[in-house]
């Protein structure tokens, strides 16, 4: 065996009770993988050391059948999805779907905007509805967060659009999408650093060196690769989670490599932590 499998072998090994940071994954990542088998695949996550998921759905279980499932594999549900166009009429149904899995954390992952770079003007009208219903939210116990997807990158008067919706956050946080705040044109880490505190959430995704920046939210999913071998700085990217409490390092691979690379993200991320 090689001495770099060895090594990632033994990070597997460490607890993530070790860390301050929990491993969590965006269950997306399996997309294709969970219909066919979700016992399979759940038994695998829970091999990778992660017991901390985003997202849910069930697979076609029952809501019974999934928690035994859950409990049996020692994995819980610590976020799920919001749609932006439920959020405009009613949380009454996200907030049940929270409830039934117990999570804490509740994303919205897409503004609802024409295909392209979002507005000023939209940004504003969607910051007013998440410090709306990021306050209804807390009344349930939940935290509401917001995904940034890279489209947000339009200039404004000074800086870019994101930097309003940033500095007017007041009842909802960011679950940042590192590899999105890249592609977007922006530095995931800049952004952490001026805005600190906002972040309980990182979906960590790196990107093969490269890759040219879009500014439509959209990109090629097998530009996502290994943690730590991309170019979007995943290492101080984690150092600064650590200093600011960020609370859930989440992966997301959306490539079709995700089942490989998953676990050496894993190893990577446990390798920062301990420096």
């Amino acid at each position: 065996m090689k001495i770099k499998h060895i090594f990632i072998l033994a990070l597997m090994t460490i607890p993530m009770s070790s860390f301050g940071q929990e491993i969590a994954l965006q269950l997306y990542s399996l997309r294709n993988e969970m219909p066919e088998n979700p016992e399979k695949y759940h038994q695998m996550v829970s091999s990778w050391d992660i017991h901390a998921l985003e997202g849910g759905g069930g697979y076609g279980l029952s809501k019974s059948e999934y928690a035994n499932l859950l409990v049996k594999n020692d994995l819980r549900v610590i976020g799920v999805g919001a749609d932006y166009n439920q959020l405009t009429k009613t949380i009454a149904p996200i907030v049940a779907e929270a409830k039934k899995y117990g999570a804490k954390y509740v994303t919205c992952y897409w503004i609802a905007h024409p295909d392209g770079p979002i507005s000023l003007d939209e940004i504003k009208v969607a910051t007013a509805l998440f410090n709306e219903v990021g306050k209804e939210f807390q009344e349930h116990g939940l935290t509401f967060l917001y995904h940034p997807h890279g489209y947000e990158f339009t200039p404004m008067k000074k800086g870019v659009v994101l930097d309003y919706m940033l500095e007017n956050a007041e009842n909802f946080g960011f679950n940042l999408d590192v590899y999105w705040i890249k592609m977007g044109g922006g530095d995931p880490l800049k952004i952490m650093k001026k805005h600190k505190g906002k972040f309980p959430l990182l979906h960590l995704k790196d990107r093969r060196i490269g890759t040219a920046d879009t500014q439509d939210g959209h990109g090629d999913v097998e530009d996502n690769v290994v943690l730590g071998t991309g170019d979007v700085g995943i290492a101080a990217i984690i150092k600064e989670a650590q200093k600011q409490g960020t609370k859930y390092l989440v992966i997301e691979d959306e490539s079709s490599r995700s089942v490989e690379q998953i676990p050496l993200s894993v190893a990577f991320i446990k390798q920062q932590l301990e420096k």
